[in-house]
């Protein structure tokens, strides 16, 4: 079952050797954490990809029944991490179990935190595409927002990260570019508009508006290492959690853009 679900990670053959190589390179390369030898690359991505629907699952039945709408969000979610049909009937499976009345939610995100134990962005990825699910399956209304708030403390992240998290996820419905084009609503100064998508783009690089444009230059570079897809995926990312992480790239990208053209840096 491991092999079969790692060649689904790993993406075929090739996609295979290169995760053995990765797994060999995060082995050489680290120590062992203080719960025991730290998994390899290709480990973590294992437990990475079923804890996420295992948790999602959960999060959905959190208030006594998955809606049609949670499902469907789950389902948007594996589109746009454009899971293979194989990588999406596993995470299926592991979306049934998370809603199950056996599932334990503690347990698994011991396991999760263990396994991700020094790659702290690992569990930021991980946060993110549980509020991609929520936000789309009931815009994370009640016991979602309360169970996913214990979920974060317990994998380390304070509940402030996790608005954040939750703000840039929400301004990421628009593109920055697009925001800043055509007129506004009703009549309204199109230049508003502008100014929420500057105010938006400097909450993207977790950066004040004040801030010097060095500063601005070097949040941009913090944040764009942060969540650089190769980065992540030498950590142990999946390579099905790709997408998300190329997104979120494209974000910080298009932010950084639009607050350099303004300053005229």
């Amino acid at each position: 079952m491991v092999g079969g679900l790692l060649g689904l990670f790993a993406g075929g053959p090739v996609g295979a050797a290169i995760g053995l190589l990765l797994g060999h390179q995060y082995d050489a390369g680290s120590a062992d954490s203080p719960a025991g030898p730290r998994l390899s690359a290709a480990q973590i991505g294992e437990r990475f990809f079923r804890s996420t629907f295992q948790v999602m699952g959960h999060v959905a039945k959190s208030d006594g029944r998955v809606s049609e709408q949670e499902i469907q969000a789950a389902r948007q979610v594996m589109g746009e991490l454009r899971l293979s049909p194989d990588q999406i009937r596993v995470a299926i499976a592991c979306f049934s179990e998370g809603k199950g009345p056996q599932f334990n939610l503690g347990a698994v995100l011991d396991d999760l935190r263990q396994a991700c134990f020094g790659h702290p962005q690992l569990m930021r990825v991980f946060l993110e595409i549980q509020l991609r699910a929520a936000l789309a399956g009931n815009d994370l209304q009640g016991s979602a927002r309360q169970l996913l708030q214990r979920v974060a403390e317990r994998l380390g992240v304070s509940g402030l990260e996790l608005a954040h998290m939750e703000e840039v996820l929400r301004i990421r419905t628009g593109s920055f570019r697009s925001g800043r084009t055509g007129s506004s609503a009703g009549g309204a100064d199109p230049r508003a508009d502008d100014g929420r998508t500057l105010v938006s783009a400097y909450r993207v690089l977790e950066v004040e508006v004040t801030a010097s444009n060095e500063e601005v230059s070097k949040a941009y570079r913090r944040q764009l290492s942060r969540h650089h897809p190769d980065k992540l995926k030498a950590n142990g990312l999946p390579e099905s959690m790709i997408e998300h992480a190329k997104q979120r790239t494209q974000q910080i990208i298009e932010a950084w853009e639009l607050i350099k053209e303004k300053r005229g840096i």
